[in-house]
């Protein structure tokens, strides 16, 4: 009998992923009618047990409040399958008869979900139906803390799938998720994508795994009041994202960077929505509390009320305190609290002017959120739109809870529990990831022209040439030795000036014979030397070797004028 966990864990793994894929196998022919009944049941159910599922996670994990995993829940069981409505993901999905293409969705196989332990329930809850929307089948490993949740969650919409005519084994959760089984699970060969939320340990694990992944990055995220904000209406939205579930949304607010004539009105507005505001002493030691020595957050400081949090610190707060917010002068290592800090503390920037407070939002997100989101308070639309233009987040969310917002409850952004952070942050998209992220699209093609309609260049390898050389390209441009010469004569009889003939057998090898008559009345240079070239023959010369061409007639004028030879001096 085995007694090593993860060797329990990773044969788990196996067994459970072979029973995906084979319901899978299938799933996978389910028409989009079948599909969409499945989805519509799970979803009832998970409305159904939304509160019991909050009230599990949280007794479980200890991080957040029953409440605000209660409306987590019901964006992923109610909102999120209102918006997936009509979605076409498995059959034809478009025709274009104008290009005579087809679109064809077809599902992926198996989907690796990786859990977190900050929101468990509704990230299961997504992903299990996003994953059966897009038609495949899905394996869940739990975050140990948050196992029962996770894997209670599975099973009621498991059941409710079932009932509505899924093939037996189509949802599959882990019950002994150690870290190699997870890494046993992505790797694995009958496992096609992962869906991975966590830290950012799992989630590098996941684009290591040689198997295409959905993983997303930290989040710390700024929040710019711009001087032309209701400010009453910002703090109010502000302190209500920051508190929501205790911090532990990943697009939670982080900083609020503001000019410097607004600090008096928003320090008193924090206190009017019962935000604390720290002194020095007590940022510090929140600081040191907050943030391990690796950079990562405290575990038992994440999702925990703002009293505790403060306890922990060692000092106290009002019981009804809502956030804890610590006022900064940089960003940083040197300043802790500049970090994502997944709880209920909020830090805070004054700055002189508009320039300098998108700079700071700048740098807070290159400090340790890049790609994820930002947000901005302002009625003045020029303002934010420079600051959308100018901030690495993929998300810029105007007037609006930061949380709410990004997730899709109060923007028209794709509802969902995966927040891609795009290149910058290592991510395969910067998408808010959904059902179409795990399909692929066949398409059906249809002539519409022969191969040679669609170049303008001949396609006959035979006729083709190589890029001229610089040589060729210097020929090419070769111009009559005479006709350099010709222009100089017109220049320098233009300022009366004359040029005299040069003797038989001469070194310029052209025509220059142009005698001028009266001072500045040139005879006729050009007829001249045209007359010349067309009895002698044209001599091409280079563009190189246009300088000397010039530099021979302008020495035959400075020794006329010098009386002697241009060897001896122009003097």
């Amino acid at each position: 009998m085995l007694a090593d966990r993860d060797l329990i864990s990773i044969q788990e793994v196996r067994t459970k992923v072979e029973k995906a894929f084979a319901a899978w196998q299938k799933y996978r022919s389910y028409s989009q009618e079948q599909v969409d009944a499945i989805v519509e049941r799970m979803a009832a159910a998970a409305r159904a047990h939304a509160k019991r599922l909050a009230d599990l996670a949280v007794e479980e994990t200890g991080y957040g409040n029953a409440k605000d995993k209660y409306i987590k829940n019901l964006l992923t069981s109610d909102w999120l399958p209102r918006r997936m409505r009509g979605m076409k993901t498995v059959g034809v999905l478009r025709e274009l008869p104008e290009e005579k293409i087809v679109e064809i969705g077809v599902p992926v196989g198996v989907v690796a979900a990786i859990l977190p332990t900050t929101n468990p329930t509704s990230t299961a809850i997504y992903k299990i139906l996003i994953s059966l929307k897009a038609g495949n089948a899905i394996v869940l490993s739990p975050h140990p803390r948050a196992h029962k949740c996770t894997c209670e969650t599975a099973a009621v919409l498991y059941q409710a799938a079932l009932e509505a005519g899924a093939p037996e084994g189509i949802i599959q959760c882990v019950d002994n998720a150690t870290m190699e089984g997870t890494h046993a699970l992505m790797r694995h060969e009958r496992t096609s994508v992962i869906l991975s939320t966590g830290g950012a340990s799992i989630v590098k694990a996941a684009y290591s795994s040689g198997k295409p992944a959905f993983g997303v990055g930290p989040g710390n995220v700024p929040v710019l009041v711009d001087t032309s904000a209701d400010l009453e209406d910002a703090i109010r939205k502000i302190v209500t994202g920051k508190s929501f579930d205790y911090g532990t949304v990943c697009s939670s607010e982080q900083a609020i960077v503001a000019e410097a004539s607004l600090r008096d009105r928003i320090l008193s507005l924090l206190r009017a929505e019962n935000a604390y505001i720290s002194t020095d002493a007590q940022r510090d030691a929140l600081g040191k509390l907050l943030m391990m020595t690796n950079w990562t957050v405290n575990p038992n400081c994440v999702g925990q009320a703002p009293t505790k949090i403060a306890r922990m610190a060692g000092f106290e707060v009002p019981a009804n305190t809502s956030i804890i917010c610590a006022e900064l002068s940089g960003v940083g290592k040197e300043h802790p609290l500049s970090a994502e800090k997944l709880s209920p503390v909020l830090s805070l920037y004054f700055k002189p002017d508009f320039n300098t407070c998108v700079e700071t939002c700048f740098a807070l997100l290159k400090f340790g959120g890049m790609g994820h989101t930002a947000a901005i308070y302002s009625t003045n639309d020029a303002r934010t739109r420079e600051y959308a233009m100018r901030v690495p987040a993929n998300r810029v969310l105007v007037n609006t809870p930061s949380p709410q917002g990004s997730t899709g409850i109060t923007t028209n952004v794709f509802p969902s529990m995966t927040l891609g952070c795009g290149a910058a942050a290592g991510n395969s998209t910067s998408d808010n990831v959904g059902p179409l992220h795990l399909i692929n699209i066949k398409r059906l093609a249809y002539v519409v022209r022969k191969a040679e309609e669609a170049f303008e260049m001949p396609l006959d390898y035979n006729a083709a040439s190589y890029p001229a050389s610089n040589a060729a390209s210097s020929a090419a441009l070769s111009i009559d030795r005479s006709v350099v010469a010709a222009a100089v004569e017109r220049y320098l009889a233009s300022r009366g000036i004359a040029v005299p003939a040069p003797a038989s057998g001469g070194s310029s090898g052209a025509s220059c014979a142009c005698n001028t008559g009266a001072a500045g009345a040139p005879s006729q240079p050009v007829a001249r030397a045209a007359g010349s070239n067309a009895a002698a023959g044209s001599q091409p010369v280079t563009r190189a070797a246009i300088p000397n061409v010039a530099a021979d007639v302008v020495d035959r004028f400075l020794a006329q004028r010098s009386g002697g030879s241009p060897a001896g001096g122009y003097g």
